[in-house]
């Protein structure tokens, strides 16, 4: 199986799957002498694992992670970085019923298509566990980034949106309430919002909105190399991801150039952002911002129909622990992602001044 590394000069190989004995990754291209703050590390994870709320997946695992290497006496040592996170409580039992089925829109079918074998339990490789990995590597590239800020935060669930822009928040709240939306009032319908939902059986979606800040000049590269195009494959790249976009997105469509353009004031700051932070894919030095689309979690607790590995149709009801929303536990993976390619770009321009 390919397609298991992102990044060019800091970059991650994760493996593992949702119900083997681990999970883990290999960081390579870290800086040497970074001394690192593994409390941090780990409430990056904590933010992620399951069992925090009672509007995530019940499962529960401590997610410690265990480094094998690339670290001495606290400090980077510019080799590899080997890492696992044991899988502590698993319940394959409850993926019997799918072992010759396909969930709905979910990845069984065409794992089972491509490679003619499949792991049924939890999705196996396709399961949004593989993303703790991430956020190991993720919560590290922000100790390289030292003076850059990353903020993710949940801006939508379902049909409650957030009305206000990333700049009329607090965004030291975000923690404040388990659906971590900088609002306490539009926090409390999404809370209730997602409770309901569960109830029926049912999932939803939601939008994470981040902000990077005091981003330098110059990150990214044109042609292929945008930053603003690896980010969005970073995102993509994330389970149940539907859309990306940055800046003033797809509103930007509606309104004409002579409003769109973000003129200069005599710094070289600009007196709107429309643009997100990056023009022609090079960072610009203002804040870069964007929204990260999450479709509703395949996996649900009402029967469908759906079709076996003979091609029969069959009747399918999900069992076991679910994210009703997998937004709450998702906002930790897109500052994770959104940390690795700033701290490549970072690196990379590095390397060329």
């Amino acid at each position: 199986m390919a397609g298991n590394t992102f990044g060019k000069l800091f970059n991650l190989t994760t493996f593992g799957e949702s119900h083997g004995a681990a999970i883990g990754g290999i960081i390579d291209g870290c800086p040497s002498g970074i001394t690192l703050n593994f409390e941090a590390i780990q409430n990056e994870m904590n933010r992620r694992k399951p069992g925090q709320s009672a509007i995530v997946t019940q499962r529960k695992e401590p997610d410690e992670v265990k480094f094998l290497s690339g670290i001495f006496e606290g400090t980077t040592t510019g080799t590899p970085i080997g890492f696992v996170i044991e899988n502590a409580n698993q319940k394959s039992k409850d993926y019997s019923h799918i072992k010759d089925s396909y969930r709905p829109s979910h990845a069984d079918y065409v794992y089972d298509k491509k490679y003619g074998h499949r792991d049924y339990r939890g999705g196996g490789r396709s399961s949004a566990r593989e993303t703790a990995s991430r956020v190991v590597a993720g919560a590290i590239a922000k100790q390289v980034l030292k003076g850059i800020e990353i903020y993710a935060y949940t801006s939508s669930v379902g049909d409650i949106a957030l009305n206000k822009s990333y700049k009329e928040l607090n965004l030291a709240a975000i923690e404040n309430n388990i659906i971590r939306c900088p609002d306490d009032v539009v926090a409390t319908k999404m809370i209730d919002k997602i409770k309901a939902i569960r109830k029926e059986g049912d999932t939803i979606g939601g939008v994470i909105t981040c902000v990077i800040k005091n981003v330098p000049i110059g990150l990214g590269d044109p042609v292929f190399d945008k930053l603003h195009a690896d980010l969005g494959k970073a995102m993509l790249s994330i389970n149940a991801v539907k859309g990306f976009e940055y800046g003033s997105g797809f509103e930007g469509t509606k309104i004409k150039g002579s409003a769109h353009n973000d003129l200069f004031n005599e710094d070289g700051t600009t007196k709107t952002n429309y643009s997100g932070g990056i023009q022609g894919g090079i960072s610009n030095g203002m804040d870069i911002y964007f929204n990260v689309a999450f479709k509703p979690v395949a996996t649900i607790m009402q029967t469908q129909n759906t079709i076996n590995k003979e091609g029969n149709t069959v009747e399918m009801q999900g069992k076991g622990r679910h994210d009703p929303c997998v937004v709450p536990r998702a906002v930790p993976i897109v500052e994770a992602m959104a940390a690795l390619v700033i701290a490549d770009a970072y690196l990379i321009n590095k390397a060329y001044n």
